[in-house]
């Protein structure tokens, strides 16, 4: 491991950071943050590379966007694995027992804050390199902010680090007021950044900036009930990222992944693994381990390991049905059926974050943020919401023309290519942290019925947002608990 990612990794877990004895509770700022640091600009960049380690779990090894549970699991991506322990969000059983909680998010929100704060003040020999530290930290901000509020709707709005124990415990304030703070957030980065493209594609950049905010204003529009001027502001959003310089699809989709093939000229934005730096990718989740695959005919195909595999789950029927073009690259490139003798099916596995193969499968593709044909279909969905359906079907027809399966050819109403750009994000973005935010804004919009979509889901009257743990709220009166769950 690189000694310097070391020290400020180190270091971040050691600042004072959201505790679980209160609902927010921080201890007050330490000297460490004061006194004896944020004296340089290497104290700024080293923190923030500290905080970018948050991003895929490496302090004190917990998962914070390197999990399936918040994204995924509540959809219709997955069936029980060969080893199942399926969690309580894919049986759709939450409770405020078994609650999931936020404050590994406010962490990282906290030691932005902290950066955020102290940064301004320190004198930098190419204020260039400052900007581009705010910038980046503006970003991870507001994205943390916006995974809250796809999770649990209504959180709490922190902006300043806490620097008293005796400070007032908050309330949880409107997902609007979040928005809002996340496009404000979205804005002061875009003005920041030196540059117009990208310096680390594992590093927030303008054109990741300008994704994240089409996608938080497409929540925004169908989700918190904004208006068309939202709608326009994401398209020229996009419009800015598709015209970055150097941004393209390639040709081959299952490339786009490859280990070996990172930072290409399709992804916007990755959260960068390396083997033997942090446990594995959350695709492992969904690989078999060799015993269970030992007699398929096909088992030297299979991603599948001695240790560290586990398959608790698996693609859904569903999935795959999307598939009815047998031309359709995606296909074999997402999921891989073991054959064992007789032609019996063993299990489905995700095909799509391979990892890689040395003496035994390690799961180390990179988490894939944003990538550039994303820009096509949240463009599609922009316009299609603005009723420019023929419009929008030319914009997805680029990610179907690359996958094989020619133009749309359906029904051309507003709500049947709304259905198609659903199916098409199904296709395209599998696994990839996006199908149960995807199926909020179709179900808020009136496209979808996401009750009827989600066979876990069929049936039940249980809320769409988490709630949070009763333990925070006794801790916290200011708190109240999700709707539904009272």
């Amino acid at each position: 491991m690189n000694k310097r990612f070391l020290v400020y990794s180190c270091l971040i877990a050691l600042l004072p950071a959201f505790s679980c004895n209160k609902v927010l509770d921080v201890k007050t700022v330490s000297d460490i943050t004061n006194a004896s640091y944020w004296k340089s600009p290497g104290d700024v960049t080293g923190y923030l590379t500290g905080i970018y380690s948050l991003l895929r779990g490496t302090v004190n090894d917990k998962n914070y966007f390197n999990t399936t549970y918040y994204m995924e699991d509540r959809s219709d991506a997955f069936i029980a694995g060969l080893e199942g322990g399926m969690s309580t969000a894919w049986q759709q059983n939450l409770n405020n027992a078994n609650a999931p909680n936020w404050l590994n998010y406010y962490n990282i929100i906290y030691h932005c804050n902290l950066l955020l704060k102290n940064a301004p003040g320190i004198n930098f020999p190419n204020s260039t390199d400052r900007d581009r530290a705010m910038a980046e930290t503006y970003f991870i901000r507001a994205y943390t902010y916006f995974w809250l509020i796809r999770s649990w709707g209504d959180v709490p709005l922190m902006l300043e680090p806490v620097a008293s124990s005796n400070q007032q415990q908050p309330s949880r304030a409107a997902a609007t007021d979040i928005m809002a703070q996340i496009l404000k957030d979205i804005d002061a980065a875009i003005a920041l950044f030196p540059e117009g493209t990208f310096v680390n594609k594992s590093r927030a950049s303008r054109p990741a900036t300008f994704t994240l905010k089409a996608d938080a204003l497409l929540w925004k529009f169908k989700v918190l009930k904004g208006n068309d001027a939202d709608l326009q502001d994401a398209l020229t959003a996009l419009q800015q990222v598709e015209s970055t310089a150097g941004l393209t699809l390639l040709d081959n989709f299952a490339s786009v992944f490859a280990t070996n093939n990172r930072a290409n000229a399709e992804i916007i934005f990755s959260v960068y693994f390396k083997k033997d730096e942090r446990s594995d990718m959350y695709g492992s989740q969904l690989k078999p381990r060799d015993i269970f695959v030992q007699d398929a005919v096909n088992k030297n195909d299979i991603a599948a390991a001695k240790n560290g595999a586990r398959s608790q789950y698996m693609p859904s029927p569903k999935f795959e049905s999307m598939f009815t073009d047998a031309a359709d690259k995606r296909k074999n490139a997402s999921f891989i059926k073991a054959i064992g003798p007789n032609n019996k099916l063993i299990g489905v596995f995700d095909n799509k974050f391979r990892g890689t193969k040395d003496t035994d499968w390690f799961y180390d593709a990179d988490i894939v943020i944003y990538r550039f044909a994303e820009i096509f279909l949240l463009k599609a969905e922009a316009l299609a919401a603005l009723g420019r359906v023929s419009d929008a079907v030319t914009a997805l027809n680029r990610t179907r023309t690359r996958a094989g399966i020619g133009n749309y050819a359906g029904p051309a109403d507003k709500t049947s290519v709304e259905k198609e750009i659903l199916n098409e994000r199904f296709r395209e973005l599998w696994l990839e942290q996006k199908r149960w935010p995807d199926l909020l804004r179709f179900h808020y919009a009136g496209t979808i019925n996401v009750y009827t979509e989600v066979p876990n889901l069929n049936g039940k009257n249980v809320p769409l947002y988490f709630p949070i743990p009763k333990a925070q709220i006794d801790l916290n009166p200011n708190l109240k608990q999700t709707a539904g769950y009272q």
